[in-house]
C-alpha cells in the first residue's frame, strides 16, 4: 500500500515540474524531457477520449456527468490539439461533424425557411458520438459560436491545402450554414453562448460567426453585408462579452483561434481577463459564475492557463508565455490530466478529468509549431 496520499503525490509532481521548468530556462535537456513527457501523456489522454466515429467526448468515455457526449464546439477545440500530432485524426473530426449536419439537414432547412422561435429548432450543441443523434432533453442549444467555429476551421484548413470537404453534399451543407446564420440573424440573435447559459447577444458568439463567414468566403459565396452586420455589432459590444458582462473567458476565442480583434480591443480583453478572472488554479469564466461555485468563489477553469499561453506566444511575449505554461503544468493532477476546474480556494478538482478541451489547449501551447520569433 502506498504511503503517499493523492495530495502528497500531486505536490511531488508539481515540485518536479517547477524544477524542470527552471532547468529549461538554463537550456538543460531535463526541461525538454518534461515537456516531451507532457506531450506524450496528453496524446494518450486525448486518444482515450475518442469514440469509434472519430468524435471525442468532452471527458472520459465512462464518466457519469454526461461529458461522454460529443459537443460540436469541444470537438473543434480538441481537434486544434490533435492537429499538432495527427492531422488525419483531426480531419476525421470534421468529417464526423459533416456527417452530423448531413443527418440533421432537414433541421437546417427548417431554420432557413423560418427563423427558429424556440431552442429545439436550432442546430443542437451536442450529439450521441456513435449514432450522431440529437439529445432531446432541455438544454441551452442556441450556441451560434459552434457553427461559426465549424465554418472557420473548415475554411482555414482548406485554405492551407488540407482537404476536409469530401463531396458536393459537404459543400451543400456549408452553403446552407451560411443561409442558416442569415436566417437566425446571428449578429443580434440572443443565444446561450459558449457557457450554455443565459440568452443574450454574446460577443464571443458573434465573433465566431464573423470569423467563420470570413474564412469560408474563399470557398463558397458569402454576402459581404452578412459579415458587415456581425462586425458592426461586435465592435459595439467589445471589449465586453455582452451588455450584462464585461470580462469573460470566452472572449479569448476572439484572439485565438479566430483572430478577429487586434490593437486596443485585444489589449483590453487580455487586461480584463488577467485583472478580473485569473486565479491560482485556473481562470474563472466570469465574475459571479455559479457553476461549481463554493463559499470561496467561482470555479477555476484550467484551460484558461494554456489559452493565455497560446495567445502570449503568438504575441511574442515570452515572459508571459513561460508564466502561463508553468501555471498550466502546476494545475495538472498526479495523472498528468488537466481537469475541467478546481473548486475555489482548494486543491480539489471536479470529476470531469481530463477535460479534452483543456488537454488540447495544452498541446497547442507547447507545440513546436508555435515557436516565438
Amino acid at each position: 500500500m502506498s504511503l503517499l496520499t493523492n495530495k502528497n503525490k500531486r505536490k511531488i509532481y508539481i515540485l518536479g515540474i517547477i524544477y524542470c521548468l527552471v532547468i529549461t530556462q538554463l537550456g538543460h535537456c531535463g526541461g525538454i524531457k518534461i515537456i516531451n513527457d507532457v506531450k506524450l501523456r496528453s496524446i494518450d489522454l486525448l486518444n482515450s477520449l475518442r469514440h469509434r466515429s472519430g468524435l471525442f467526448g468532452a471527458s472520459t468515455l465512462s464518466c457519469q456527468t454526461g461529458y461522454d457526449k460529443a459537443w460540436i464546439r469541444d470537438n473543434i477545440y480538441i481537434a486544434l490539439g490533435i492537429e499538432t500530432f495527427d492531422i488525419e485524426a483531426a480531419i476525421r473530426v470534421y468529417h464526423a461533424l459533416f456527417d452530423i449536419l448531413l443527418k440533421h439537414e432537414y433541421k437546417i432547412d427548417w431554420a432557413i425557411r423560418e427563423k427558429p422561435d424556440t431552442r429545439f429548432k436550432y442546430i443542437h450543441a451536442r450529439f450521441n458520438p456513435i449514432t450522431l443523434d440529437e439529445f432531446h432533453d432541455e438544454w441551452g442549444n442556441k450556441q451560434n459560436d459552434a457553427i461559426g467555429a465549424f465554418l472557420f476551421k473548415v475554411g482555414e484548413l482548406e485554405n492551407r491545402g488540407i482537404k476536409v470537404i469530401r463531396s458536393e453534399a459537404d459543400l451543400r451543407i456549408l452553403l446552407k450554414l451560411v443561409l442558416y446564420l442569415e436566417s437566425i440573424e446571428y449578429w443580434h440573435d440572443k443565444d446561450n453562448g459558449v457557457w450554455e447559459e443565459n440568452e443574450e447577444a454574446h460577443a464571443s458568439s458573434i465573433g465566431a460567426c464573423v470569423a467563420g463567414l470570413r474564412s469560408i468566403s474563399s470557398i463558397i459565396p458569402v454576402p459581404e453585408k452578412l459579415i458587415k452586420k456581425g462586425e458592426d455589432v461586435l465592435n459595439a459590444l467589445l471589449p465586453s462579452e455582452s451588455v450584462t458582462r464585461q470580462a469573460d473567458l470566452a472572449l479569448l476565442s476572439l484572439i485565438y483561434p479566430y483572430n478577429v480583434v487586434s490593437g486596443a480591443r485585444r489589449s483590453a480583453i487580455l487586461a480584463n481577463v488577467e485583472r478580473l478572472l485569473v486565479r491560482d488554479h485556473g481562470v474563472i469564466r466570469y465574475v459571479g459564475d455559479q457553476y461549481y461555485a463554493n463559499e470561496h468563489g467561482e470555479a477555476e477553469w484550467t484551460m484558461g492557463f494554456p489559452w493565455l499561453a497560446i495567445i502570449f506566444k503568438t504575441l511574442g511575449n515570452k515572459e508571459k508565455y513561460d508564466y502561463y505554461v508553468q501555471k498550466t503544468m502546476m494545475v495538472m493532477n498526479e495523472n498528468g490530466e488537466l481537469p475541467e476546474l478546481y473548486f475555489a480556494g482548494t486543491d480539489e478538482h471536479n470529476e470531469n478529468s481530463p477535460l479534452g478541451w483543456a488537454q488540447a489547449m495544452c498541446m497547442v501551447a507547447i507545440s513546436e509549431s508555435q515557436e516565438i520569433t
